[in-house]
């Protein structure tokens, strides 16, 4: 499991990397969502590593907030307004 969690860090750095270098916004704003599901995943697996009940609740609500985060900056992207 301890390899896992340092792949995923690893490709969050890839992450960061196209977040601060990506040629365009959608390009970087794709990125934040990878980097977002990646944190996710390291809480999950560290909820179940360490036998934390809590951190699995709390990598659920990350994502939850993530997805709905990405919704509406596509929306703002797209240039429609959030109440469509």
């Amino acid at each position: 499991m301890t390899i896992l969690i340092v792949l995923l860090v690893l490709g969050a750095f890839f992450c960061l990397y196209r977040v601060l270098r990506g040629p365009s916004i959608p390009d970087r704003v794709i990125a934040v969502d990878v980097m977002a599901v990646i944190f996710s995943s390291i809480t999950a697996l560290m909820g179940l590593r360490l036998r934390l009940a809590y951190l699995l609740d709390l990598s659920i609500a990350l994502a939850i907030i993530s997805f709905v985060a990405t919704l509406a900056l596509a929306k703002y992207l797209s240039g429609r307004s959030l109440d469509d």
